[in-house]
């Protein structure tokens, strides 16, 4: 994957046949959830990386919203990250990364429904241009908004939500979770969490560091946030897809 991302009067490159094709960008956290799932599947694919401040005039052509993931498979075109993720799923079933049970399955879509309010904090606390809410009250709201996943971790007994590797719920909630680092940038302190918040989520950060599917794809927290740092000034998050 070239790290080079086209823009306003570049030309799409050439498809090579019989690869799918994924329309990126490199600090999208939404499109890191399709990469994640293309390399823990060994899934053989191209990757076209595009500005999104300055988009390719014809990428309109391929994705009318101009938004990025978007995947491309021979006619078929898939947008949405958890669309994508669900698709290459289903195409790939090994290893599968979702449950065979039915019901578990949907417990597991639910679950990261749940991680929602959880990525707003987030950006809400990326975003902030004053100081009238205090690290302590972030740190409350963030681990409130996580407790749900830290007891269906705590009900699981697993490393994972996936068990003892990484599963669909770990991989579409990682890229947020890797992003926390910049909150160290944002705040120029670390969050004051004190050691009974949220520790097996904690916990579960570290092995998924280490993890090679994650490692592979890793953007440590400071240089995450010097590339975030441009789009904040306009408040518009011009880097992302589905805030």
């Amino acid at each position: 994957m070239s790290s080079k991302h086209l823009t306003l009067g570049s030309e799409d490159p050439p498809k090579t046949e019989g690869l799918l094709r994924l329309y990126s960008m490199k600090f999208c956290p939404f499109a890191q959830r399709a990469r994640l799932v293309l390399n823990a599947k060994n899934i053989p694919h191209e990757i076209i990386n595009i500005n999104l401040i300055e988009k390719p005039e014809w990428y309109i052509q391929i994705n009318e919203k101009g938004l990025v993931p978007c995947l491309i498979d021979g006619p078929k075109t898939i947008t949405e990250s958890l669309d994508i993720a669900d698709y290459l799923n289903d195409k790939y079933p090994e290893p599968p990364l979702y449950p065979a049970d039915p019901e578990a399955k949907k417990r597991d879509q639910e679950l990261i429904q749940k991680a929602g309010p959880a990525q707003g904090i987030l950006f809400k606390i990326l975003l902030s241009k004053d100081d009238s809410t205090t690290p302590e009250e972030w740190a409350k709201l963030l681990v409130d908004s996580l407790q749900d996943l830290e007891n269906e971790l705590g009900q699981r007994g697993t490393p994972f939500f996936g068990g003892e590797n990484p599963g669909m719920v770990d991989y579409m909630i990682w890229p947020w979770a890797e992003r926390a680092g910049s909150i160290t940038c944002k705040l120029g302190k670390k969050l004051p969490l004190k050691d009974s918040d949220i520790p097996l989520l904690r916990k579960w950060r570290k092995s998924m560091l280490q993890h090679p599917v994650c490692k592979e794809l890793y953007i440590d927290g400071e240089r995450f946030w010097k590339i975030f740092v441009p789009s904040k000034i306009t408040n518009e998050m011009p880097l992302y897809d589905e805030v």
